[in-house]
């Protein structure tokens, strides 16, 4: 069954900053994950065990097997070869050729993954349920378990280095490593909000999302975090639970979320403009390979591919 077009409002199609086109993924699976390594190569995962590949700038999208039926959360690859797709049920799937095949990966665990984050062809980390983090030295052949020191689900894992690394989860918690994930610090937040996701710009500037419009920011590497969120308008009826955020360069910044909504910023992070609903349906992954495009993705198969006109 082919996924449901995606309407573009009047409003965005004359917007000059961004312009937005719907993909046929050709599945009513909910895609979770996303990541594209180059305006033209890039993965979709999700609901099912479905991955899906494009090597035209999605225009086309190819069902690949990926050997399972668990949901799988999300999918990062480090070249053009090789990458890893994480899932329920401790199911971790490696590619060695682009996706085309992959291979499952032991983990003595049976807690869900949400997130993934990879330095290097051999070393990176998984996050999932019950406070798991593992972690890699060796391309997935081995797994080890650090101590997060909770039993919150977690859904975001960013590294920037081997060394500096960021996790985040429900109620609240937020998690930094300055030696690799051997310790795990907890930092103080505001509030008890679940949440999604994680991204830094730089080794100082980071940001993290979550529900009921829940934004915040760091200057310092993670280690304070500044309450930046979104606010409920004169229109506002239910604040938007933000799902994925990513940013092109230091000033520009996306956040997806429910119901098709998406939010930009043009200044760092500090003020962000409501842009309205790119889509029928929430959104969970989000990806730009550059500064130009990127792509989104969520329910009943949709992927929309944003131009942002520069």
């Amino acid at each position: 069954m082919l996924a449901a077009l995606v309407r573009v409002s009047p409003s965005w199609a004359a917007d000059s900053v961004l312009t937005i086109s719907p993909q046929l993924s050709h599945t009513e699976a909910v895609l979770m994950g996303l990541y594209f390594r180059t305006p033209l190569l890039g993965w979709a995962v999700g609901s099912g065990g479905i991955i899906l590949k494009t090597v035209d700038g999605g225009k086309n999208w190819k069902k690949v097997a990926s050997g399972t039926g668990a949901s799988l959360s999300a999918v990062y690859f480090v070249d053009e070869k090789q990458g890893w797709a994480v899932g329920a049920n401790g199911m971790i799937r490696r590619s060695q050729d682009g996706g085309n095949t992959w291979q499952a990966q032991r983990a003595d665990t049976q807690a869900s993954f949400y997130g993934l984050s990879f330095v290097s062809s051999s070393e990176g980390w998984v996050v999932g349920g019950n406070g798991t983090i593992l972690y890699t030295k060796d391309g997935g052949v081995h797994w080890v378990d650090q101590t997060s020191k909770t039993n919150a689900a977690l859904y975001g894992v960013q590294f920037l280095t081997a060394q500096h690394g960021t996790v985040v989860g429900a109620v609240g918690t937020v998690l930094v490593t300055d030696d690799g994930g051997t310790t795990w610090s907890p930092q103080e937040m505001q509030g008890s909000v679940t949440l999604f996701d994680v991204y830094f710009s730089d080794a100082s500037t980071g940001w993290v999302v979550g529900n009921a419009g829940a934004i915040f920011q760091t200057t310092n590497g993670g280690h304070q975090w500044i309450d930046r969120t979104l606010p409920c308008t004169r229109t506002c009826t239910k604040l938007t639970d933000l799902l994925r955020v990513r940013f092109t360069d230091p000033q520009t910044g996306w956040i997806v979320g429910e119901r098709g909504m998406i939010y930009r910023t043009t200044d760092s992070g500090f003020t962000w403009i409501e842009q309205g609903a790119i889509a029928k349906f929430s959104l969970f992954g989000l990806s730009f390979p550059d500064g130009t495009q990127g792509w989104a993705s969520g329910e009943h198969g949709t992927i929309v591919h944003l131009n942002t006109g520069r």
